[in-house]
């Protein structure tokens, strides 16, 4: 027995030893927040601050020697998130992580996201060339120095920073990385492919059906959509399988397909912000509040900070008067994206217009290489891309484009079975990608506006993505802008770009650009006569507005929910913004609770635990808590309803591939309120009801029980803030993802989006506020925020997810300028 005992005393030891070896290397990998440390290439010494809510505050002698600084402090911060946003627009994520996400390096090769950021960068202001070069040398020198030491990814994938050979970042990779948000929140290129997938067992009527227009409006094109594709012959053999994806073999795999799969469409996607001027507020001065919907990942996508420098001069000559700005910046962005100087503050949503265009490429049977244009026959043009593959061969891709763009039906897997890829290809047009985007321009001018005149200039350079800006500075004054660039189209195009449209005609062409003066705006008389305005990615137009801008717009229970609780107060404060954001009524649940009773009122459910759970429904406030049970059995009823609708006419592996970021709400209300005999079949909507809760009831009894009551919404309902790539990676995903439970749900101003074709965990929340922020322009130094994560991004440091329980739960952070406490200075010198 002895032997045993030393044997164990032995192993524990070395476990022990092990641990501490591990905790070592751990501690060495997180930020160094306090202390002095040397950075190559500053003019003066830059002093950085942590205050009490952990905002990183940086007061430099200079503009570019803050954003060199915001460089450094993203790199020690967010080293890995740099790296991973790297390889993803660069089309390398497969060199470290093998072929699983091969699609999506070949969409990114195909797209040529960095290519056109290098034509970019050239047509930008020298002052902003020269702040994203410095941005760049702080990231380059922070590792070079070893100041900045790798986060356990970097070790767990065997990579380092830029790769073998290649800097850590560049100023391409700037302007690469503000081309993929906007392709993150870009448009209708997925929901064109949806009506064109949808139109191959649809007919037109059916396919607005499923896939409606705005309510109270009309489709946007009166074009029998099904009927066109079948004449030209776009549809692929009927033999061919239609809509599917290829089988995946691991989560990483699943995880790319759907990436690309769903690139450029999330129903709700988009963010809610309101601006109320001083007439309506308790303090007599505007109060602005803003909080961005995004997909949640760890860490997240915003870093807080304050930028400190006083007036000077930047290269090209650019005069600039003092820097002072804080909010939210994005890792691989020098300046502020959302938040305020000393004198303005703004706030985003995405407006969602039309910017994305399908076109059909008509292929020449008789000499391959070649496709259909309004002048004749031309050759595509060719580029190779070699993509590294981690323990296989390099692959080779052929990159196809045309006069609009690039061809992407060659890389996106669903649209084979789909389209013959013997007579089409499908190419996209797309207004991020032209040389003459300024996007980068307009954020650095933004960073020095104070008034509300001045930044409505700033953002005149403003091009990608097109965002909805609320605007209110401390002088009082208000205003809503459109910013961004919008394709027009000649009033012969039929389809305006909702559907994919024959290339070779050119009546689909676009015509140019709106003008910005054109853009849809509100001004400070306008909201002061009706006391805010608001937007939450409805339909932003006036009435009567002469220009076509898109019609693919987000359902407007959020926009209806917040003018309910804006017009509920006569005056308002910091804290009933706040309690706005937190808002988990829903108006959509409600519709839902209504059909239920209608259609179960002369067919009655015989489940079991029908009784209890319908009177909970009956009984329900539409309050998405965490602690509801009503909440819970209406949405896996509404799932269970939406399948049991939509499957036996689009078939299973088509409906799987649109299903879980296309939700189909609004198609399944619209049968259930028609009685619709097609989608419901010969048995009639209120057997599909009976049938969908006895599903919906058996499903949540497996898993919380058979006592109704206990049921709980924010048990199958938690925010998944993912880590990208191991949140896809059993067992590490527990210790590199942030979890906690949520309220809200898909029509909630507190939005909890799930993705229900997700097969682990189908009502996750995925998709929320990003963060949440409310500036009060009485009391700038009252402002506050949060955050879904924390600051640090280093998986195993207790900053990195220091606001998530707060972020839950409806608190806030301060955001001061001039903060009461500091936790933590750090001096860097040349």
């Amino acid at each position: 027995m002895k032997w045993i005992a030393r044997t164990l005393l032995v192993v524990i030891a070395a476990v022990l030893a092990a641990g501490g070896v591990i905790s070592v290397h751990l501690l060495r990998g997180l930020p160094q927040l306090d202390g002095q440390v040397h950075l190559k290439g500053l003019s003066g010494p830059v002093h950085i601050t942590r205050d009490g809510a952990d905002v990183t505050h940086i007061n430099a002698s200079s503009a570019l020697d803050a954003w060199r600084a915001m460089g450094f402090v993203h790199a020690q911060e967010r080293g890995w998130q740099l790296e991973f946003n790297r390889r993803v627009m660069r089309g390398e994520l497969s060199e470290i992580l093998g072929a699983a996400t091969l699609d999506t390096d070949k969409l990114m090769r195909t797209l040529g996201i960095i290519g056109m950021a290098q034509q970019q960068l050239q047509g930008l202001s020298p002052a902003t060339q020269a702040a994203l070069a410095a941005y760049s040398e702080g990231i380059q020198t922070a590792w070079q120095s070893g100041a900045v030491r790798p986060s356990p990814e970097f070790k767990l994938l065997g990579t380092q920073a830029g790769g073998k050979n290649g800097p850590a970042w560049t100023p391409e990779d700037s302007v690469g990385w503000a081309l993929m948000m906007a392709l993150d929140l870009g448009g209708n290129w997925g929901q064109e492919f949806a009506r064109l997938s949808a139109g191959q067992v649809l007919n037109n009527e059916q396919l607005w059906q499923l896939l409606p227009a705005y309510p109270g409006e009309k489709p946007a094109t009166a074009v029998d959509l099904p009927a066109l594709y079948r004449g030209l012959g776009v549809y692929a053999p009927a033999a061919a399988k239609t809509g599917a994806l290829p089988a995946a073999k691991s989560q990483l795999a699943l995880w790319s397909a759907d990436w690309v799969r769903d690139m450029g469409i999330l129903e709700g996607k988009g963010s809610n912000n309101w601006v109320v001027p001083g007439s309506r507020t308790v303090s007599g001065k505007p109060l602005l509040a803003n909080d961005p919907h995004l997909a949640l990942s760890a860490p997240a996508i915003w870093y807080y900070a304050h930028l400190k420098a006083p007036a000077g001069e930047l290269p090209g000559g650019q005069k600039h008067p003092a820097l002072d700005v804080i909010g939210a910046t994005l890792p691989g962005l020098p300046f502020v994206v959302l938040g305020r100087t000393t004198g303005v503050a703004w706030g985003f949503t995405n407006t969602g217009p039309d910017v994305q265009d399908l076109y059909l490429e008509q292929l020449d049977a008789a000499k391959p290489g070649q496709y259909r244009t309004p002048e004749g026959w031309a050759a595509f043009g060719e580029r190779s891309e070699t993509i590294r593959v981690k323990g296989q061969a390099d692959v080779a891709l052929k990159v196809r484009s045309t006069r609009h763009g690039p061809v992407i039906s060659d890389v996106q897997p669903q649209y084979q079975g789909v389209v013959d890829a013997n007579r089409y290809a499908i190419s996209l047009r797309w207004s991020a990608l032209t040389p003459d985007n300024k996007t980068m321009d307009a954020g650095m001018q933004a960073n020095w506006a104070q008034t509300v005149p001045q930044l409505q200039q700033a953002f005149a350079d403003h091009h990608a993505p097109m965002q909805s800006v609320v605007m209110a500075d401390t002088l009082g004054e208000v205003a809503y802008r459109a910013v961004g660039k919008v394709p027009t189209r000649a009033p012969q195009n039929d389809i305006r770009g909702v559907a994919p449209s024959p290339g070779w005609l050119a009546q689909y062409d676009w015509t140019g650009w709106l003008p910005y003066a054109q853009n849809p705006a509100v001004d400070g008389a306008q909201i002061e006569k009706k006391g805010w305005h608001a937007t939450a990615n409805q339909n932003i137009l006036p009435p009567g507005y002469a220009h076509f801008v898109g019609g693919d717009w987000t359902t407007p229970e959020r926009f209806k929910r917040i003018e309910q609780l804006l017009a509920a107060m006569p005056k308002h404060s910091r804290e009933s913004m706040q309690a706005i954001q937190n808002d988990v009524l829903s108006l959509g649940a409600k519709a839902l609770q209504a059909q239920l009773a209608k259609h179960l009122s002369g067919q009655p459910s015989s489940h079991p635990l029908a009784p209890a759970a319908l009177k909970l429904v009956a009984e329900f406030d539409g309050q998405m808590r965490t602690d509801s049970a009503a909440a819970l059995v209406l949405n896996v009823w509404a799932d269970e309803l939406t399948r049991g609708l939509l499957v036996p006419h689009l078939g299973a592996e088509r409906f799987q591939s649109l299903y879980g970021k296309r939700h189909f709400r609004a198609a399944v209300e619209g049968i259930l309120d028609r009685s619709d005999a097609f989608w419901c079949g010969a048995s009639g909507c209120s057997v599909q009801v009976a049938l969908a809760l006895d599903r919906a009831l058996d499903r949540i009894a497996a898993s919380q029980g058979r006592d109704v009551s206990a049921w709980r919404w924010g048990a199958w309902h938690p925010a998944i803030s993912s880590h990208k790539p191991l949140g896809k990676v059993p067992y590490l995903n527990a210790l590199f993802d942030v979890r906690v439970e949520s309220a809200g749900d898909l029509f909630t101003v507190n939005v909890g989006q799930y993705w229900a074709n997700d097969k682990q965990a189908p009502f996750a929340n995925r998709h929320a506020a990003s963060m949440r922020a409310v500036y009060d322009l009485a009391q700038p130094g009252q402002s506050v925020f949060i955050y879904q994560t924390g600051q640090s991004g280093h998986a195993f440091d207790p900053r990195s997810r220091s606001m998530a329980a707060r972020w839950a739960q409806g608190g806030y952070a301060g955001l001061q300028q001039q903060p009461q406490t500091v936790l933590h200075r750090m001096r860097l010198v040349p």
